[in-house]
């Protein structure tokens, strides 16, 4: 981490974001609309909130993006947009912590697909990882609990899980799309994340029947400036002052509180089995990470 104000200034904006990242869960479950409805409106007023603070940091980021690179970014927004309504989805058919750790499979994926991608060799070390992270799905699961999960807390993990391949398809698409503007592109995205969520919500009549209360109404504004604008602009606001490998360490502060937050504000079942499969999956997406960081330094 680098030393100076600057650099514990950095480290307090990243824990911030972690910490705004993780209580989204608590928040979506309080809030009474259609997942894909919660995705539009947060995709909007995430990308709004971002666009104003490109305007007011001015700069660079403000030049014209060439028609196909828009164009990649809006497909890749897209993805987001499904990625958050499964996701959304997820939490209202399993616990948030479980729905959470199977979003946090995604760097599993991402390591499975890389030899057919980035043809990457897959190293013992990563496949070793790979396996571990499957192993700490199933205890967070609850098959080996005797009889399996219930068919609801079964959808819920299937959700949570097609939610991470979705943001492992945005990771490697972010990873073939360089030598753009964090900000710029990350608002691309997410006002592409809204929009592709109007016309499904039209053909599937997904307005219909929403009843806004003056609760639901604060809690979404919520979500879509804090919990996406205000938290995307702290996460890319503290790059600048940490290093790669403890960015890489902390991300992993947001399931871990995410699966307290669910403990202690939802009253939601922690037992030993899930702690020892959150401690396997997060555990050995951190020692993978650290592998590559240390061939690659």
């Amino acid at each position: 981490m680098r030393n100076g104000t600057k650099g514990r200034g950095s480290l307090g904006m990243f824990i911030a974001s972690m910490l705004i990242f993780g209580t989204i869960g608590f928040f979506r479950r309080h809030i009474p609309l259609p997942s894909a409805f919660l995705a539009f409106a947060r995709g909007i007023l995430g990308g709004l909130f971002l666009l104003g603070f490109i305007h007011l940091r001015g700069g660079g980021a403000r030049r014209p993006l060439p028609r196909r690179l828009l164009l990649r970014l809006a497909l890749t927004g897209a993805m987001i947009g499904f990625n958050w309504m499964l996701l959304f989805e997820a939490y209202n058919h399993t616990t948030v912590a479980v729905a959470t750790l199977c979003y946090y499979m995604q760097p599993t994926i991402v390591i499975l697909l890389s030899p057919f991608v980035f043809r990457e060799r897959l190293t013992g070390r990563k496949l070793l990882c790979a396996l571990v992270s499957i192993l700490g799905m199933i205890l967070i699961s609850g098959v080996l609990d005797g009889g399996g999960s219930p068919r609801q807390d079964a959808l819920g993990i299937l959700l949570g899980l097609g939610a991470a391949a979705l943001y492992a398809g945005v990771v490697i698409a972010n990873k073939k799309t360089q030598g753009v503007d964090a900000y710029q592109k990350t608002t691309v995205q997410l006002l592409a994340a809204g929009g592709v969520m109007l016309p499904y919500l039209l053909l599937t009549d997904g307005f219909g029947g929403i009843v806004f209360t003056p609760a639901a109404l604060l809690l979404l504004l919520a979500v879509g400036i804090i919990h996406t604008g205000l938290a995307y602009a702290l996460y890319f606001g503290s790059m600048e002052g940490l290093d790669v490998q403890s960015i890489a360490v902390l991300s992993y502060i947001d399931p871990v509180s995410a699966l307290l937050f669910s403990a202690l504000l939802l009253r939601e079942p922690l037992t030993w089995v899930h702690i020892l499969g959150a401690c396997l999956i997060i555990g050995s997406a951190i020692l993978s990470e650290a592998g590559a960081r240390k061939k690659n330094a």
